[in-house]
């Protein structure tokens, strides 16, 4: 076979283009001979073939946009193949007939590029400075988005126009009467002309966007009305946004009046359903608006290049929360010297920036505990006896400096896996980091391995089950249609209260008309709601099944709660999971002895030590289901509050009492700034705007 011993996607998308190759081939031949019916039958196929792409295999034509074979010269190509042919046929006139279609044809592709020069415009028109959710934008007079296919995709607006030219002109070829062709380019030059004068209404002042200036002036006017208080400052890539999200609950209770600033337009979606004021300001001009408001501080749940850029404002204090706490590198970068404070869980942290010694003072390092953990249930006891064992299995990525220790999937992955799918009394959960495989494949590779070996297990329970072979039920029993049901119709109020649903031609525009003021109480019903999901999720899933989670949803909390033992590698996940005090494991891939693997990071010592091939895993369970042979009871307690804090206060008054204290400090500094004059002191607004085009935005609706 051809294409045997090929990724079957590869072998998909090699197909396609073979095909697409094949079409042109083809339709040259029939043009040449010339035979009708071979060049109708490829230029049909290959159009058709090429509308399916767009839809099935974009990525496959992004590729052949890059070596100069986009759609517009692969539609050009496919009608001059076909005119050609028409000079081939007898009984059409070439001099007066070919002429004629020729025109009308170019005449397409003009109002073509026509098009395009009106959807620049009206694009350009809808990319305001300022992007929001949750607040009321009403005063700016925006617009719904114009219908999709004209204004963001062009690739199918050419295609579908180019269906009734290629009819035409193929009907021509086929009966020697040009009137087809003619009648099929009219329509599509009709279709043309009339989609650009439509889209053009957008230019009109009845649906044209406010200016810039008029953006940023009613942005300034929001914020003094609003006056807010504390924020989150954010900048990532499109799979780091669990990052910031796991902050916003946090944010949002917190005393004063929250704010959420981002830094590219599409991670306003990205935050999760909340009440809190959401503002985008992409370039360093428009951030620096926020020098002269009421913000006091902001909250900074991971370091990226744009965080210098907010660094710079005076007026506003700034602490360094990261998205998570672990024996790495990483949990103590050196660039936390730069926040005004380092919020930690509790005095493991504390120790591990004394020891690492990268200049964070020990005086700005502060125990805030992790309020965020709340929902994470607490030890309950043993599985029950004879019942199903549930094991959670949360690898994190490889990292960015290669150290094999950082991941367990590559060297110790399968192997765990394989040891729990022996047990016929576990109930395995897979959820791998969302970044597995962006930087080593062999991570990438692994974790698809993973994910086949649990479908092939679940399959052959499915298959004992129908030879009557399986034990306990497995493989037998599903939930009902009814289930299913539940889980849809819980998701769809979800969707609703989070207004993540959108009709398919919004753009960034009209999302910030449909996510205006939240209505009061819907925090409360979200949260409600997320509850009732997580449950219709459980209920809908088969008691026995082993399951494979990398979506959003479920949280990796909700997994916490429905877990008997984590097993995991050196991560946040290892302390966010010891606030349940449940049994745990975490693999040893760095090459270290079990003893110097606990003495280079702590947050193992209360766990289970696994080697690579996972030989521990049979005492591991054992210990799980009964306490008698759990031996790291009082362990786990003790480095629960090490690592987490005191139980008493709350964690969450601990931290809001942080964020008080800092909002004092830039209290004091501004009563200092005004005691001596304030136009003693510089602006940082013009070297911010010097400095403007330092990280470029991200393109209009990305």
């Amino acid at each position: 076979m051809p294409f045997a011993g090929i990724a079957p996607r590869r072998a998909v998308q090699l197909m396609a283009l073979t095909t697409l190759l094949a079409a042109y081939c083809a339709q040259l031949v029939g043009a040449l001979k010339p035979n009708v019916p071979l060049l109708v039958a490829a230029a049909a196929g290959g159009l058709a073939l090429d509308l399916y792409l767009q839809h099935r295999q974009p990525g496959l034509l992004s590729l052949l946009s890059r070596v100069r074979f986009d759609v517009m010269v692969r539609q050009l190509l496919r009608d001059m193949l076909i005119l050609f042919g028409l000079l081939q046929i007898d009984g059409i006139e070439p001099l007066r007939e070919q002429s004629a279609l020729t025109v009308m044809l170019l005449s397409s592709y003009l109002v073509h590029f026509l098009i395009q020069g009106v959807t620049i415009m009206v694009r350009r028109d809808r990319t305001v400075p300022v992007v929001t959710r949750n607040i009321d934008v009403s005063a700016l007079g925006l617009a719904p988005a114009p219908p999709r296919i004209l204004a963001r995709r062009s690739s199918h607006r050419l295609l579908y126009l180019s269906v009734p030219v290629t009819v035409g002109l193929l009907t021509t070829a086929s009966t020697a009467d040009a009137v087809w062709g003619v009648l099929g380019l009219g329509i599509s030059l009709a279709l043309s002309v009339g989609g650009a004068l439509y889209l053009s209404t957008w230019l009109l002042p009845a649906k044209r966007t406010a200016d810039d200036q008029r953006v940023r002036e009613w942005f300034v006017g929001w914020l003094q009305e609003y006056q807010p208080t504390v924020g989150l400052y954010f900048s990532g890539g499109a799979t780091s946004a669990y990052q910031a999200n796991m902050w916003v609950s946090t944010l949002a209770a917190l005393d004063g009046r929250p704010l959420i600033v981002l830094r590219e337009r599409f991670m306003v979606q990205k935050i999760t359903a909340t009440d809190v004021p959401i503002v985008c300001l992409p370039k360093v001009a428009d951030l620096m608006l926020l020098e002269h408001s009421t913000l006091k501080m902001l909250l900074h749940p991971a370091n990226s290049g744009k965080t210098s850029q907010v660094l710079r404002i005076p007026t506003i204090k700034h602490a360094f929360t990261n998205h998570g706490e672990s024996d790495k590198l990483s949990s103590c970068n050196p660039y936390a010297k730069a926040y005004d404070e380092v919020w930690v869980a509790g005095p493991a942290a504390r120790a591990r920036y004394q020891l690492a010694d990268i200049g964070v003072d020990d005086r700005d390092v502060v125990e805030v505990g992790r309020p965020q953990l709340a929902p994470i249930l607490p030890y309950a006891g043993p599985p029950p006896a004879g019942g199903l064992t549930t094991v959670l299995y949360a690898p994190t990525w490889e990292g960015w400096d290669g150290n094999p220790g950082n991941t367990s999937v590559v060297l110790a992955g399968e192997n765990i896996v394989r040891e729990l799918l022996a047990d016929p009394k576990v109930r395995l959960l897979y959820k791998p980091h969302p970044l597995t495989g962006s930087v080593d494949p062999r991570a990438g590779e692994a974790n698809k391995r993973i994910q086949a070996m649990i479908t092939e297990a679940n399959a052959a329970m499915v298959a004992e089950a129908a030879a009557g072979q399986a034990e306990g039920g497995r493989g037998a029993e599903r939930p009902g249609p009814e289930a299913a049901a539940e889980l849809a119709r819980v998701q769809a109020e979800l969707d609703g209260l989070a207004t993540t649903s959108f009709r398919t031609g919004a753009d960034e525009i009209e999302r910030m008309l449909m996510q205006s003021s939240p209505e009061a109480g819907r925090a409360e019903a979200v949260q409600a709601a997320t509850a009732a999901w997580e449950e219709a999720y459980w209920a809908s899933l088969p008691a026995w099944e082993h399951q494979i989670i990398t979506d959003s949803r479920p949280g990796i909390y909700a997994c916490f709660n429905v877990a008997d033992v984590l097993i995991s590698d050196v991560s946040s996940v290892i302390s966010d999971y010891l606030t349940s005090e449940k049994p745990y494991a975490v693999a040893n891939t760095s090459g270290l002895t079990e003893a110097e693997f606990k003495a280079e990071f702590p947050t193992v010592r209360a766990g289970t030590i696994l080697g690579p091939q996972a030989k521990q895993i049979p005492a591991l369970l054992e210990a799980v289901r009964d306490p008698e042979h759990d031996t790291l009871v009082r362990a786990r307690a003790e480095l629960k509050e090490h690592l987490l804090g005191p139980s008493e206060p709350p964690s969450l008054v601990r931290f809001n009492a942080a964020a008080v204290a800092l909002c004092a400090k830039a209290d004091a500094r501004a009563a200092r700034i005004d005691a001596r004059g304030e136009s003693d002191i510089p602006s940082q607004r013009r070297d911010a705007a010097e400095e403007m085009e330092l990280e470029p935005e991200e393109p209009a609706g990305v």
